[in-house]
């Protein structure tokens, strides 16, 4: 009898124990689900650089919503067809006679998330793979979205590097 009673009180604390829990659990797989979220917006980064070493047009176009916008300099690019142009034809890293690796000093990289939307800020130092020298610094700030389940770039501008070191 004692035991039964014994075990009945260890059941019930263990059960109030998880209720008590339940608004925890909550917040610890919200705090779960935004940090999977920034991981995910950080990957556009990752993607971007490899896009830019390898001169890989399809690869940097699965970054970017249909219906985006790519702001650089007083220019305004709307549109998978119009975006897809200025990487294949306009953006230095990307021509064929530029050979640089495209890397990002990860110190400088900030991202923001709420919900399915959020921000992500890098910088692209665009190395000679020949002379070893740094050929172009800029900046991207983007806006990004979950859209079917992928992180998106809706809009993207070109900006100014931070100089901090």
């Amino acid at each position: 009898m004692k035991l039964t009673a014994v075990v009945c009180s260890l059941v019930l604390v263990s059960s109030l124990a998880a209720c008590g829990n339940s608004g925890n659990t909550s917040k610890s797989q919200e705090a779960a689900q935004r940090g999977a979220d920034a991981y995910a917006i950080d990957g556009i980064e990752k993607t971007w650089h490899k896009a830019a070493s390898t001169h890989d047009v399809n690869l940097m176009m699965t970054l970017w919503a249909p219906d985006a916008t790519f702001n650089i300099g007083t220019e305004t690019l709307t549109g998978s067809k119009q975006i897809r142009n200025f990487f294949a034809h306009k953006a230095a890293p990307f021509q064929p006679q530029n050979h640089w690796v495209s890397e990002t000093p990860a110190y400088k990289i900030r991202v923001t998330v709420n919900g399915d939307k959020g921000t992500l800020y890098f910088e692209c130092h665009y190395v000679d793979v020949k002379t070893r020298k740094v050929v172009a610094v800029v900046g991207a700030d983007q806006n990004v979205e979950k859209i079917g389940g992928k992180w998106l770039i809706t809009n993207g501008a070109a900006a100014t590097p931070t100089l901090k070191p």
